[in-house]
């Protein structure tokens, strides 16, 4: 059987419908013989392929009394995989997510009481990890990477400026 299973968040991993259909057999036989049920409101199912010629068939998933509906992407256990194995979405939320925590820790950085190495440590733990937070499976294109470096790029050269401007202030020059 083709899953990933992590609590109740499962995924079948199939080549296309059929064996998602076979997948599902497999799995609701199990569930019941435990008492469990498929939950037919959060369950759907989405077909990886680079073709967009399945992209085209939309639709329902029908097996015996379930009816699952089609996505183009969907996320699990935080990240967001999509149909045409387009890691662009989840680049985007990655970066959305690590704007708003460079925003919070923004007084932080400007506090001259706080060493440069704190703060040094405190970006490389909580803004590169955000960053990087489930990057280390994906394929990233040039473009992915070119627009990772980019924003890596933006936060050292604020957290220098910031450096820069409490040095002057504390007379370090």
């Amino acid at each position: 059987m083709n899953v990933l299973a992590y609590a109740d968040d499962i995924v079948l991993l199939g080549k296309n419908e059929i064996e998602i259909r076979q997948l599902f057999v497999e799995m609701e036989s199990a569930a019941r013989k435990l008492g469990l049920q498929i939950n037919q409101e959060k369950t759907k199912y989405m077909i990886v392929e680079r073709k967009s010629i399945l992209r085209q068939t939309t639709g329902h998933l029908k097996r015996k009394n379930y009816k699952f509906e089609r996505v183009e992407n969907f996320k699990y256990l935080g990240v967001t995989l999509q149909e045409d194995n387009n890691h662009q979405i989840h680049l985007q939320e990655r970066i959305k997510n690590v704007n708003k925590t460079h925003f919070m820790l923004q007084k932080f950085f400007k506090n001259k009481n706080i060493s440069k190495k704190l703060k040094l440590t405190l970006k490389n733990t909580i803004i590169d990890k955000t960053l990087a937070y489930a990057l280390e499976t994906s394929t990233l294109t040039k473009r992915d990477r070119k627009q990772l470096n980019i924003f890596r790029g933006r936060c050292i050269e604020e957290f220098w400026a910031q450096y820069m401007i409490m040095k002057r202030k504390i007379g370090g020059y």
